[in-house]
């Protein structure tokens, strides 16, 4: 007898996306491809706010300065972030940080809180601010919805009562990431423009940071170059074939996109793809799949060099050596 998820797996697999871009003028596609987009993911029930722009301190570290802020991204809710600028370098492009499934933020500064986090931070290349400041590059450590400071604790995130709960509003976890992001980069480029180049917005994340970056790069024009990190994969061979967390889950979407689309509505901006070959969870077939569909749109733009897939020798983690020499080359820094 199949059973239900086995029904529901095989449904999926045979869902082909009306709206998947297979070729043709680009631009077009993408401007109806994102208001689509923007509908699945609840983003017409958000309202945007006075920012309250809070900083809590601003301090010298090694190598920099870091300065620990939060503002509002909706009436009520205020989002945490830690700014790193690199000592001696003028106006520095800035790399937002998000992690994936972990404790917090204070994983991508470096700065375990528990126990586990020292084999999270080494085990895979994770403290993204840390890796940013070698590079000279500015970085912000985000706190996303649901983990570490907005909603985790020291076993990790607490997405799935407030992903369904969200639900329910019309509205998704990835939507209100997203929307955070959004309105970050609007205090940057109210208050922190004298010190980062706002023509250079960056955004990475691995894993649940890697999908918030992959929806972000579909929608906000203002980020330049995307690097998302074991996240690309087709729907059908990850989330959709295995136990993933809830907020990763947009529904009605494969009617309507796989992951490449998210690739494809991001051209022509700078884009890595970094996924693990050994990756159990975004398995790399899928990977490849996603680069390889994704890629047409920067073909057909003839930008075909402003996309590349790193693949890096292991699991899902991070590989800042394979990835950061091309963030570099992009950017011409």
């Amino acid at each position: 007898m199949v059973t239900a998820v086995q029904y529901n797996r095989q449904a999926l697999a045979e869902t082909k996306p009306r709206m998947s871009y297979s070729g043709g003028k680009v631009f077009v596609w993408q401007q109806k491809a994102k208001e689509k987009l923007r509908e699945l993911l609840g983003l017409d029930r958000f309202q945007k706010v006075d920012p309250q722009l809070e900083i809590e301190y601003d301090r010298a570290i090694e190598g920099g300065r870091e300065i620990r802020f939060s503002f509002q991204s909706e009436e009520g809710y205020r989002v945490p972030c830690h700014l790193v600028l690199p000592e001696g370098v003028s106006n520095p492009p800035v790399m937002i940080a998000l992690q994936g499934h972990s404790t917090g933020m204070h994983i991508s500064l470096g700065n375990p809180k528990y126990e586990s986090d020292e084999r999270t931070i080494k085990g895979g290349d994770r403290d993204f601010c840390v890796r940013a400041l070698k590079e000279g590059y500015a970085s912000i450590a985000v706190e996303q919805r649901n983990f570490g400071e907005c909603g985790g604790n020291e076993k990790g995130p607490d997405c799935f009562q407030s992903a369904m709960t969200a639900l329910l509003c019309g509205r998704t976890t990835i939507g209100e990431r997203v929307w955070d992001i959004q309105r970050l980069i609007d205090v940057l480029e109210s208050d922190f423009g004298h010190l980062v180049d706002l023509k250079k917005i960056c955004c990475m994340g691995n894993s649940g940071g890697g999908t918030a970056t992959a929806y972000l790069m579909a929608l906000e024009e203002r980020v330049v170059l995307a690097m998302p990190s074991c996240a690309m994969c087709t729907y059908r061979d990850s989330i959709g074939a295995m136990h993933h967390c809830a907020c990763n889950y947009v529904p009605d979407i494969a009617n309507w996109f796989d992951m490449n689309d998210l690739m494809a509505m991001a051209a022509p901006k700078y884009y890595i793809q970094v996924s693990g070959m050994e990756d159990g969870i975004f398995p790399i077939a899928g990977a490849e799949e996603v680069f390889l569909k994704g890629k047409r749109a920067y073909d057909a733009l003839g930008e075909s060099d402003k996309c590349i897939l790193v693949k890096g020798e292991g699991g899902h983690r991070f590989y800042a050596d394979d990835a950061w020499p091309f963030v570099h080359k992009f950017l011409g820094i």
